[in-house]
């Protein structure tokens, strides 16, 4: 199992997606990770095992930005890496996700993205979404999110966000759930209850 948060709004959304992540954790994970955005800066960091070496990673560091995705993974494609936990991004390092389900039909459209240039850096099936995102993407994200989604089979819950088009998180789902939380200017996803 999986576990998705997200925050969109005027406070930090980080102690927001790290305590929404504890909440999500006893569903079973193997690694973790976030990307918080400040400004124009994607800050990311991953880590294997359990959410407290997330937390470690950024024990001492301010990261103040209002939006933000992300995840504990239980592995399914690929094995407990770092490079193959959650969130992932495009060859920009623009358009960032995350994802619970299976993409069925991720090898063929991996080589396909792969002959038109994208570099992977996962062993992941989660991967080909963000590269796919982002060969559809030209400044809105929900319409480059719609058209990928067209050529993927299997089962999803997305959260997705783009530099290039900030301040909002797009969420997807096909047979895995997502709660949408709505507050006083701000906005939360996750994909558990228990997170909201």
């Amino acid at each position: 199992m999986c576990g998705i948060v997200g925050y969109v709004g005027k406070q930090s959304a980080l102690p927001i997606i790290i305590d929404g992540l504890r909440r999500e954790s006893y569903r079973g994970y193997d690694s973790s990770g976030f990307v918080v955005f400040e400004g124009s800066d994607a800050v990311c960091k991953k880590a294997v095992g359990k959410l407290e070496n997330l937390e470690k990673e950024v024990k001492d560091k301010e990261i103040k930005g209002g939006l933000g995705i992300g995840h504990v993974r239980w592995a399914t494609h690929g094995g407990v890496t770092e490079a193959n936990a959650h969130p992932h991004h495009d060859c920009k390092k623009n358009i960032w996700l995350v994802h619970n389900g299976i993409i069925e039909n991720y090898r063929m459209l991996k080589e396909a993205l792969i002959k038109e240039g994208h570099k992977f850096i996962s062993e992941t099936d989660t991967e080909v979404l963000s590269h796919l995102i982002e060969k559809f993407f030209q400044g809105n994200l929900e319409q480059a999110v719609v058209k990928s989604l067209k050529l993927v089979k299997g089962t999803y819950g997305l959260a997705i966000v783009a530099k290039d088009d900030p301040g909002k998180i797009v969420v997807a789902r096909n047979s895995s759930p997502i709660l949408i939380g709505v507050g006083e200017g701000e906005y939360m996803v996750a994909s558990d209850a228990a997170a909201v």
